[in-house]
């Protein structure tokens, strides 16, 4: 009897822990990777993130925090309806030149586990910028042409470029 109660405890103790829901189970992210490509340095790129609730309860984004201080983040703050969308909203600061490699962690209400989105891209000074530019035909002050092949290619459906006057 003894051995019985012990095995119906663990098979419940495991069944529990697989029971938890996951990610996967309750948003989809359009992308886990936005690339900004080219940006000109103190012109800090806005990258919006569109989660869609796929559960059949109300979706919470309790936090999508930032692993450093040059990028601030914004998301969602009310329950998202089954079926409905809501953005994670990251500014990247962009005032050093090079290689953009940043992370936002986002957790979930009642999720466990949380999720990793990046920011990718390069900085470049404004000679190079506007050099860059010039090659690829894209006007120095936005970066429209380039950035629609990223948006159809990453799936990503808002972007803009938060304009900073040179002090």
């Amino acid at each position: 009897m003894k051995k019985l109660f012990i095995a119906l405890l663990a098979l419940t103790s495991v069944t529990t822990l697989f029971a938890q829901k996951k990610i996967a189970d309750v948003a989809k992210l359009n992308t886990e990777t936005f690339d900004f490509g080219k940006v000109k340095q103190n012109v800090p790129p806005t990258a919006t993130f569109i989660v869609t609730n796929i559960s059949s309860e109300p979706l919470i984004i309790e936090a999508a925090n930032p692993t450093c201080g040059c990028t601030i983040s914004d998301y969602t703050k009310s329950p998202i309806a089954p079926g409905k969308t809501g953005t994670i909203k990251a500014t990247y600061n962009a005032a050093n030149i090079g290689a953009i490699h940043k992370t936002l962690t986002v957790k979930f209400a009642g999720i466990d586990e949380l999720k990793s989105i990046n920011l990718a891209g390069e900085v470049l000074d404004s000679t190079a910028y506007n050099k860059w530019a010039s090659e690829n035909k894209i006007s120095p002050k936005t970066k429209e042409t380039s950035d629609k092949a990223k948006v159809e290619k990453t799936s990503v459906t808002e972007t803009t470029v938060a304009k900073k006057s040179k002090k």
